[in-house]
């Protein structure tokens, strides 16, 4: 009997201490919506101060897959394509690009609509971080690889005026937040429920859509997406079919100067063309990355 005392009295001793340490984490973690509320502080000033870079984009697509090259400039982002499905350029589609990127360069209307997009794209994005904090309600799920996990879902005291926001505030999912930097590592999200447009009447966008984000550290506090996918299916006016898919892998992230113009972007552009063995890696690492995830 002593002995079976002495198991149950370690037993509630070990039961105490769990149950102590527990409640410690629980009051020294602060509260989820303060803690993506800091996140979109964290990833708006970043937003707004980043630097330039220049990385590969593997993008697939029901046709096929294209490498390309990007350069990040002040009047947006220079692309070349590097390969066709696995394969080198012909001399033909070699020739399409360079002109494409020449008229580019002597055309201020091409230069003006680009500035546009790009800015436009920043605009969006930086919605999207400040929708985070009120759109959606947020609890803890578990500490996992130096991130916090946390799961989402749409806050009710929330109403969505646009169609981007209603689009967003009607989706749930997970986001992980590294825990020392309370920087967005990665965001899943999936739509619960129909979307609809004029009541149904200009179009619908179809439940089970979802979308993955994740990023990644390329400097000291500077971080920049990896990985990009996005599923979404629907209908618009006159049965036209909406469908929306993006599939996109991110690489090779090397700084170039800050605040580059066209030009500049240009030359890096033809530099990292000439060096083949830059390219051939490109053409690889994607495919290695792939098979790791």
């Amino acid at each position: 009997m002593p002995a079976v005392w002495n198991n149950i009295w370690i037993g509630a001793w070990v039961l105490a201490a769990i149950c102590g340490a527990l409640c410690a984490q629980a009051q020294q973690q602060e509260p989820a919506s303060q803690l993506v509320r800091e996140v979109a502080y964290n990833e708006l000033h970043d937003h707004a101060q980043h630097g330039f870079w220049r990385y590969w984009v593997e993008k697939r697509m029901p046709q096929g897959t294209r490498l390309e090259q990007q350069v990040e400039t002040a009047d947006g982002t220079l692309t070349r394509l590097v390969l066709s499905n696995g394969r080198p350029l012909d001399e033909r589609t070699v020739q399409e690009e360079q002109a494409r990127l020449n008229r580019l360069m002597k055309s201020q209307q091409e230069q003006a609509s680009q500035r546009q997009a790009y800015a436009e794209d920043e605009r969006r994005v930086a919605a999207v971080l400040a929708l985070m904090p009120n759109a959606f309600a947020y609890e803890y799920e578990v500490d996992e690889n130096g991130c916090h996990r946390l799961r989402f879902r749409p806050n009710p005291a929330y109403a969505g005026r646009s169609i981007d926001q209603r689009v967003i505030h009607a989706m749930s999912g997970e986001l992980w937040v590294d825990a020392r930097m309370k920087r967005l590592v990665r965001l899943d999200g999936h739509l619960d429920e129909n979307v609809d447009f004029g009541f149904g009447m200009l179009g619908r966008l179809y439940k089970g859509g979802w979308f993955r984000l994740q990023r990644t550290c390329v400097s000291e506090n500077e971080w920049k997406t990896e990985k990009l996918e996005v599923h979404f299916n629907g209908r618009a006016v006159l049965f036209k079919t909406i469908a929306r898919e993006t599939s996109e892998l991110r690489g090779g992230f090397s700084a170039v100067p800050a605040g580059i113009n066209l030009a500049q972007g240009m030359q890096i552009l033809r530099q990292t063309e000439a060096r083949t063995q830059t390219l051939e890696e490109g053409r690889v690492a994607p495919t290695a990355f792939m098979r790791r995830r």
